[in-house]
């Protein structure tokens, strides 16, 4: 059985939220949890990030009967949701020049069967506990991740760089995409974050850890409210996902 929370807020500086999420009910016939962190002047970004959630989350409702419920399926299924999802985006887009150059980060985990199939795309950030430790299972389309994987620089340089908030890819901004899509465990017990970086600009993975591995329940709330101690400079959102 899979018990999911989530908790999305604005934080202190930002006069809208432009993130959005959906989460699946424990009755759903699919397990699908979509997190995305919208960005583009104007209302563009909010736009960006509901419509990528929505057109995702029906696009594969909508097709997961018709495949075959193996691996590779399911993966080409995500993919193809997300690139589905990018096109709307970046044909809506282009109707309205107050949304030019709209663009958002996407998320998608897909549970079933004891796996979780993941799609990502952007600076948001899926993580799993699993007994005593966390892992960051994405990994960060950003400029500054760029360079740590070059080892230009550090990872603790990474955290305070000027150009940290650069991404290389989002979703929306170009005709074609190239979204990151896997599959990993989910086993008992194991525990799936979703966050926009809202809260990994702000918040330590070890506290993300204590906080989720703790009680899945309070853990969204507690930590939008540290995110928001800590300044709340962007939106924030967190899902957490337990397999129980």
């Amino acid at each position: 059985m899979i018990k999911a929370y989530a908790k999305s807020d604005k934080g202190k500086v930002r006069e809208m939220n432009q993130d959005y999420y959906y989460i699946s009910t424990s009755l759903d016939e699919i397990q699908l949890y979509i997190l995305a962190d919208g960005m583009g002047g104007y209302n563009g970004g909010e736009i960006a990030s509901k419509l990528a959630v929505e057109t995702a989350k029906n696009y594969i409702e909508n097709n997961f009967k018709e495949i075959e419920k193996d691996k590779d399926s399911i993966i080409q299924l995500l993919g193809s949701s997300m690139e589905y999802a990018n096109m709307v985006v970046y044909e809506k887009s282009k109707e309205n020049p107050e949304l030019q150059g709209m663009g958002t980060t996407l998320e998608i985990c897909l549970i079933y069967n004891n796996k979780v199939y993941i799609g990502h795309i952007g600076d948001s950030r899926i993580y799993r506990i699993r007994k005593e430790f966390i892992r960051k299972i994405t990994q960060d389309h950003s400029y500054v991740q760029k360079l740590v994987k070059e080892g230009t620089i550090t990872k603790e340089q990474a955290d305070h760089h000027p150009q940290k908030n650069m991404l290389m890819k989002a979703l929306g901004c170009n005709a074609f995409v190239e979204p990151d899509v896997m599959v990993k465990g989910f086993l008992k017990d194991d525990i799936l974050i979703i966050c926009s970086d809202g809260l990994t600009n702000l918040v330590e993975q070890e506290i993300i850890y204590e906080k989720a591995s703790k009680n899945i329940e309070q853990a969204p709330k507690d930590l939008v409210e540290l995110a928001n101690i800590r300044g709340g400079y962007d939106n924030i959102t967190v899902i957490v996902i337990k397999n129980i």
